[in-house]
């Protein structure tokens, strides 16, 4: 006889303490919940920093249509170990550590093999998601979270905790296109379509290979602090047909963080012989490919999702040396509503990010 169902908040014994949606409002409330026990090959972390993703405001009104209620978002944790199982060896308390997007995956797939977890076809993705157990992953919207070792990674000791949140989500999914699509060679001409959360660490990014790059954004009053804060080399006003025109056919790659419904026309014609557009935006909607531009100028348009652990360690120790973090909104849960708002509206610059330790330092 098959058990009857528990809730979120009694089903595992270790009690937890974040904010949740409840339904699609998306409206984020404070909700007592449950984690696991720290097992063998677990790590416990006290969180301490969380960033706010895009992904995290689509998932909260339901937006991609599969999301299960209560839901508590939050992938781009940091904070400090408390306690590891016996048979981790590479962390400790006190280390301070990251978790990204994936909490699990099979470990047995040819992805897994390949350390391209983020592929696998059974990942268990850091909230909303249902883990081998049977409960329902939360995330880092909270004040602890408990992470198999494999899935934990070490934050480099130079980079603040609070900037490099963002690292974890945003840094690796425009880091990982670079490294796959070879969109790394120094002098070679990399454009930027949004500046946004994704898009301005993607210039800091490029700009660390070497590359030449140009923000393509609607957004006119963005170019100053394009060029001037975060280093770009130019800017293209894609809504001015004249600039337009004018770039057309003077980039090798471009790098698309736009996550609105948009035509890839125009990024298409930016490009040179051999140019590779990659998508790293989630529009709700199908993008239509015109074939033509492809065919006639031997273009490539690629996807990418997030990387996979090792990648992710390899991006996280790139912005160490390179100093790269993200330009963020510091924020205490509480105004988690108006921030969500606000993303909504392209209002940020340019990611905010949860100041967990202090928003709940009282309870």
């Amino acid at each position: 006889m098959a058990e009857s169902a528990k809730s979120p908040q009694t089903e595992l014994p270790h009690k937890a303490f974040g904010w949740a949606a409840t339904d699609t409002s998306g409206t984020l409330s404070p909700f007592h919940f449950s984690r696991r026990e720290n097992g063998v090959d677990d790590v416990t972390v006290q969180i301490l920093f969380c960033g706010v993703c895009h992904s995290d405001l689509h998932t909260v009104k339901n937006d991609w249509g599969f999301t299960t209620y209560p839901v508590v978002p939050g992938h781009e944790i940091v904070g400090v170990v408390t306690k590891v199982g016996s048979n981790v060896k590479y962390f400790k308390a006190g280390d301070k550590v990251g978790v990204g997007v994936i909490v699990e995956s099979c470990k047995e797939c040819e992805c897994c093999q390949q350390d391209l977890e983020n592929y696998c076809p059974r990942p268990v993705f850091t909230y909303n998601s249902p883990y081998y157990d049977g409960t329902r992953t939360q995330g880092g919207y909270s004040n602890i979270v408990v992470v198999n070792q494999r899935y934990v990674l070490r934050f480099p000791e130079n980079l603040p905790l609070d900037a490099g949140a963002p690292l974890l989500c945003a840094g690796i999914t425009v880091y990982s296109p670079m490294i796959y699509y070879g969109m790394t060679e120094p002098g070679k001409h990399l454009g930027v379509a949004g500046l946004g959360g994704l898009g301005h660490v993607a210039i800091k990014i490029g700009k660390a290979f070497g590359l030449k790059v140009t923000v393509i954004s609607g957004s006119p009053h963005k170019e100053a602090e394009a060029v001037d804060k975060l280093g770009a080399d130019s800017f293209v006003v894609s809504s001015d047909p004249a600039k337009m025109k004018a770039a057309i056919g003077t980039m090798d790659y471009i790098i698309d963080t736009i996550s609105a419904v948009h035509s890839l026309t125009p990024l298409l014609g930016l490009l040179k012989l051999n140019g590779k557009l990659v998508t790293v935006g989630l529009p709700n909607k199908p993008l239509e490919v015109p074939i033509f531009q492809l065919a006639l100028g031997r273009k490539l348009v690629g996807g990418s999702n997030f990387g996979g652990i090792k990648e992710t360690q390899e991006m996280l120790d790139f912005c160490g040396k390179h100093n790269i973090t993200a330009d963020i909104e510091l924020i205490k849960m509480d105004q988690i509503n108006t921030a969500m708002e606000r993303l909504g509206k392209g209002d940020v610059k340019y990611r905010f990010v949860i100041d967990v330790a202090n928003s709940f330092s009282s309870l």
